[in-house]
């Protein structure tokens, strides 16, 4: 399983899909699976910016788990976003449920993430959205990111300020060293 992370505007989800439609890997976006999967009340309060719990998000992705094949490779784009749920997934790893290949933390700057959101003109990739973004990043995303190096999980730092060739070379440069370095061992 292959992570990724990063503010948004920082390329995920197009890094994600590119990566797993190149490599043959099922790509899987938890923001596509919740626009699909929730609805009613919980859609209104998700589109409104509210959280799903930790218990529904574990839920959700404990049967997503149950539906793929996870002695393949795939690509996980939106989960976890909190300690609780790396707890869960690290427990998924350990349990040996699934094996983690590697935690993609991608990076940018402001400047270049709000030039990024603004051009793709979605309603809600407002200044202030954008803004709010970056502080859920700072105040979520990077607590977690440090959790795994904590817990001596590979996380690989790319810079997504970059255009998106070099940012996927980036990654691909990693995976294969990864799997030049298994293929040794």
């Amino acid at each position: 399983m292959i992570v990724l992370f990063g503010v948004a505007g920082s390329g995920k989800s197009m890094q994600g899909r590119l990566f797993a439609d190149e490599r043959g890997y099922a790509w899987i976006s938890t923001g596509e699976l919740l626009r699909v999967l929730v609805t009613g009340k919980r859609r209104q309060e998700m589109l409104e910016g509210k959280l799903l719990s930790d218990d529904e998000m574990i839920r959700i992705m404990d049967t997503v788990f149950n539906l793929i094949t996870l002695e393949e490779e795939f690509v996980l784009d939106g989960f976890p976003r909190t300690v609780v749920q790396s707890d869960w997934l690290l427990d998924q790893v350990h349990d040996n449920r699934i094996e983690l290949t590697a935690i993609f933390n991608l990076s940018a700057s402001k400047d270049v993430v709000r030039s990024r959101l603004e051009a793709r003109g979605r309603q809600d990739d407002t200044s202030e959205a954008i803004e709010r973004r970056f502080e859920e990043y700072e105040k979520v995303t990077l607590p977690i990111v440090n959790f795994f190096k904590e817990e001596s999980v590979p996380v690989y730092d790319i810079d997504a300020s970059k255009t998106p060739d070099e940012v996927h070379d980036q990654m691909t440069d990693v995976i294969d060293h990864k799997v030049q370095d298994a293929n040794k061992g």
